[in-house]
């Protein structure tokens, strides 16, 4: 890894980037990083847990959910689309 000069913390040299997907039913962005068909990586800013159609019915107790099935698909329809790459690890 490089040490970036300006921060002093190192640079990330993964080659993956992480892509913005809006979730079809609610509107929510969440960052998504693809690895493989079964492997994906999804990073939910406070606002898209708060904003989470699927979260919000289950009174807000997200992590007493696996996934968000409606996401869910929005990323997989992203991936087919061409718009989420997967890249290997």
């Amino acid at each position: 890894m490089t040490l970036r000069a300006e921060t002093g913390v190192n640079a990330d040299e993964r080659p993956w980037r992480y892509t913005p997907v809006a979730c079809a039913q609610c509107g929510v962005v969440v960052s998504v990083a693809k690895f493989s068909s079964q492997h994906t990586s999804v990073q939910w800013p406070v606002s898209a847990v708060r904003g989470c159609a699927e979260f919000s019915a289950a009174g807000g107790a997200s992590a007493l959910i696996p996934t968000c099935a409606s996401l869910r698909d929005s990323i997989e329809d992203a991936v087919a689309a061409g718009r989420v790459e997967v890249l290997p690890p």
